[in-house]
C-alpha cells in the first residue's frame, strides 16, 4: 500500500519534535549531496491535517480544493487588475470601452466577475481622486481584485471613509491636496468598483507587461498611487 496524507502528516510532525529536541545539523555535518528538506510549520501541518481528515470522510472533494486554489492564486487576484489598468494606460480605445461598459472591457480581456455583480471603473484625474468602500459589510471586486485586505473590511475603515476620505487617506500615506476633489464609491452586492489610477509620469517607454508591474491592489482601491519605477530601472 502506498504512503497516505495521514502517514506523511505522522511522519513530519515526528521529524518537527525531533528538530525541535535535537536541533539542526549544520550546513558542515550533512553529507556531501544531501540536501535538507526544512519540515512544515506547525499551522501548516494543522491545514494538512484538517484537509486530510475532510477528503478522507468524503466531507470534501481533494479535486475542488485544488481547483480553488488554483482559482485564487492564479484566476483571480490584483495581478488581473493590474493587467486592465495597463492596458487601459496604453490602448486609448480599450480605456473608453472601460469607462464605458466596464464589463463588456473585462470579459473582453478574458476576465469577468465571479459572483454576477456589476463593475464600474472610475478613473483617477489630477483634479479627482476617487476611493472605495462597502459601508455595510465589504462588498469588493475579487474578480479583478482577490480578496479584500483586512483594513478594508474594518469598521474604522467603511464608516470613516464617507465621513473624512482625505483624513482616512492621510493615514493611510496619501495626502491630497486640497484642490483634489475625492470621490467616495459605495460598493454593493450588485455593484462593484474599480479605480483606474493616473499613470506615473516618465513611463513613457515603458510596455504594457512593465506597466502592469507598477500597479497596486491599493491603487486599484484608491487609497495609493501608482509609483514610477526608481530612475535608470525598469518596472
Amino acid at each position: 500500500m502506498g504512503t497516505t496524507r495521514r502517514d506523511f502528516l505522522t511522519a513530519a510532525a515526528a521529524a518537527a519534535a525531533g528538530a525541535a529536541a535535537t536541533g539542526e545539523l549544520s550546513h558542515a555535518q550533512q553529507e556531501p549531496g544531501h540536501e535538507h528538506q526544512a519540515v512544515p510549520s506547525d499551522m501548516t501541518l494543522r491545514v494538512k491535517a484538517l484537509e486530510s481528515l475532510l477528503v478522507e470522510k468524503g466531507i470534501v472533494d481533494s479535486k475542488a480544493l485544488d481547483a480553488l486554489v488554483d482559482t485564487y492564486e492564479n484566476k483571480l487576484g490584483p495581478h488581473i487588475g493590474a493587467r486592465i489598468v495597463a492596458r487601459a494606460w496604453t490602448d486609448p480605445a480599450f480605456k473608453q470601452r472601460l469607462l464605458a461598459d466596464t464589463d463588456a472591457a473585462i470579459e473582453a480581456m478574458g476576465f469577468g466577475g465571479q459572483q454576477g455583480e456589476r463593475m464600474v471603473a472610475v478613473e483617477n484625474t489630477p483634479r479627482v481622486h476617487n476611493v472605495i468602500v462597502c459601508t455595510l459589510c465589504s462588498c469588493y471586486p475579487w474578480s479583478v481584485l482577490g480578496l479584500p485586505p483586512m483594513w478594508y473590511k474594518s469598521t474604522a475603515y467603511r464608516s470613516r471613509t464617507v465621513i473624512d476620505p482625505r483624513g482616512v487617506l492621510k493615514e493611510l500615506g496619501l495626502d491630497l491636496p486640497e484642490t483634489v476633489e475625492v470621490h467616495v464609491w459605495d460598493s454593493t452586492a450588485d455593484l462593484r468598483y474599480i479605480v483606474l489610477p493616473e499613470r506615473p509620469p516618465g513611463t513613457e517607454n515603458l510596455s504594457e507587461q512593465e506597466l502592469a508591474r507598477l500597479v497596486t491592489r491599493d491603487s486599484m482601491i484608491g487609497v495609493a498611487r501608482v509609483q514610477a519605477p526608481r530612475e535608470g530601472g525598469r518596472a
